[in-house]
């Protein structure tokens, strides 16, 4: 089948268009780089919309009507948005879903050390990254600190032009013989991603008249959380219970002399996100009520209290048909079935670099669309939710009605590698679900690049997803 580039379709209205919501996205990006950022952006974007909070509704017993909007927020970190529609919550919502999440460096419990006169914060990991691609890059801090009076410090270090930023160093190439005949895998170890934060020592105390000054132990690590501690009010013990992650600093970018692309830190998956947020908020009073879910945890399976495995959307939507009126257990089982969704996640852009590890009818390419994956998971179809070709065949219309570029693809050669998404987990109650959205190069990496045609036409296709007759 021809795979046809979506720039070709534009008018200068659709252009246009296209720039404005570039636009929003790169600031979106730029603003929003962990996912609680995401979420309390969700949030503003939410109540600018009208939405109310749904503890807000259930606190004063009211009943939600047609049209009524309400959001619910999951421990900061993930976020479920509704729009009541016409019909009985019965007969099933539409569900825009997304993760918030992108791969990055957390910092551990207790990460402050100093060694040779050099201050490093410890890390882990977080999600599947090339390590290596994680040195000598200029990188930024985000989080919070909870202190144990309940009040919680939220810190930004690195994207103000005026801040300072932190790096992993690496090898010099002179001495690094050993290291380049090493895996790429273990080229750089995970033990060796701290950051470096600081080499100036804390001047020493006076311990009296006559005597010579002091030198203090590890007077940098000792500067470094002096500094922490007087701009931030964030002791050394409170970093037990903070969440700093630390994330590539700076802003997205246009990418390309004809500025066709975004350059950019967590497109994966902020760019299904972002569409899904705008497609969602701009949505009317809908036949089936509409939902938007940003959930975090995906990079490391879905799990925990914020991940999709979590019961948050489900008892979510057991309190909206609680504030309709017409709650039962029963009800909410018949619900969830009738859900039809969009796992909103990228796919791996065809690049043709690395070509052996793509087949080229069955992947998808920048400018081509919005992408459809029927099975994700990886060997075998391993840990894949493999939409139905009836599911797949409505979606077509769909897409088709609304005049929205789409492809279909896979991710990769077949025992190439694979991933996942959350759409298997919510197929598990029945639900029709298939995997959607924007084609990625450089996928996981600290700068990964989407079309801006992608991105135009991702927002299209979810709005014509909630906005389709059954």
């Amino acid at each position: 089948m021809t795979k046809e580039n979506a720039w070709s379709r534009y008018t200068d209205d659709d252009l246009k268009s296209l720039e404005a919501l570039s636009a929003r996205y790169i600031r979106f990006l730029t603003a929003c780089k962990t996912e609680r950022e995401c979420a309390d952006e969700a949030v503003r974007l939410a109540k600018e919309a009208g939405f109310r909070d749904l503890a807000e509704v259930i606190a004063a017993g009211e009943t939600l009507r047609p049209g009524d909007k309400v959001y619910t927020v999951n421990m900061g970190k993930a976020a479920a948005l509704y729009i009541i529609g016409e019909k009985p919550l019965e007969e099933g919502m539409r569900i825009l879903g997304a993760h918030i999440d992108s791969p990055r460096l957390d910092v551990k419990q207790v990460p402050a050390y100093e060694d040779s006169e050099l201050a490093y914060l410890d890390t882990h990991y977080y999600g599947g990254i090339k390590k290596y691609q994680w040195v000598t890059i200029p990188l930024a801090i985000h989080g919070i600190a909870a202190k144990k009076d309940g009040t919680a410090v939220q810190i930004v270090i690195g994207e103000d032009p005026a801040d300072p930023v932190f790096c992993v160093t690496d090898l010099l190439i002179h001495l690094a013989a050993d290291q380049m005949a090493k895996k790429g895998t273990v080229v750089v170890e995970g033990e060796n991603l701290d950051v470096l934060v600081g080499s100036r020592p804390l001047k020493g105390s006076d311990e009296g008249e006559g005597s010579e000054t002091k030198k203090q132990k590890e007077a940098v690590r000792a500067n470094f959380l002096r500094l922490l501690e007087d701009k931030y009010g964030i002791g050394e013990d409170d970093l037990l219970s903070a969440e700093f992650e630390v994330v590539p600093a700076g802003p997205a970018r246009e990418c390309g002399l004809d500025r066709s692309m975004i350059a950019s830190y967590g497109h994966d998956d902020r760019v299904c996100a972002f569409t899904s947020l705008e497609a969602f908020l701009e949505t009317g009073a809908p036949e089936y009520t509409a939902c938007c879910l940003l959930v975090d945890k995906e990079e490391i399976g879905s799990v925990g209290a914020t991940g999709m495995r979590s019961k948050f959307f489900e008892n979510a939507t057991a309190e909206v048909m609680n504030c309709t009126g017409g709650y039962s257990e029963l009800k909410l089982r018949r619900c969830l079935r009738a859900c039809r969704m969009l796992s909103s996640d990228v796919n791996a852009a065809y690049d043709p670099l690395y070509a052996s590890v793509f087949e080229k009818k069955n992947s998808s390419y920048l400018g081509h669309g919005l992408v459809f994956n029927k099975y994700t998971g990886s060997r075998g179809k391993s840990g894949s939710n493999d939409a139905n070709a009836e599911y797949m065949g409505w979606i077509r219309r769909v897409m088709d009605d609304g005049n929205v570029s789409f492809q279909t693809a896979e991710l990769g050669r077949v025992d190439a590698g694979g991933g996942g998404t959350i759409a298997y987990i919510s197929a598990l109650y029945g639900m029709d679900v298939i995997d959607s959205g924007v084609a990625v190069l450089n996928m996981h990496a600290p700068m990964e690049i989407v079309s801006k045609a992608d991105v135009y036409e991702a927002k299209k296709g979810y709005q014509a997803f909630l906005t389709a007759k059954q």
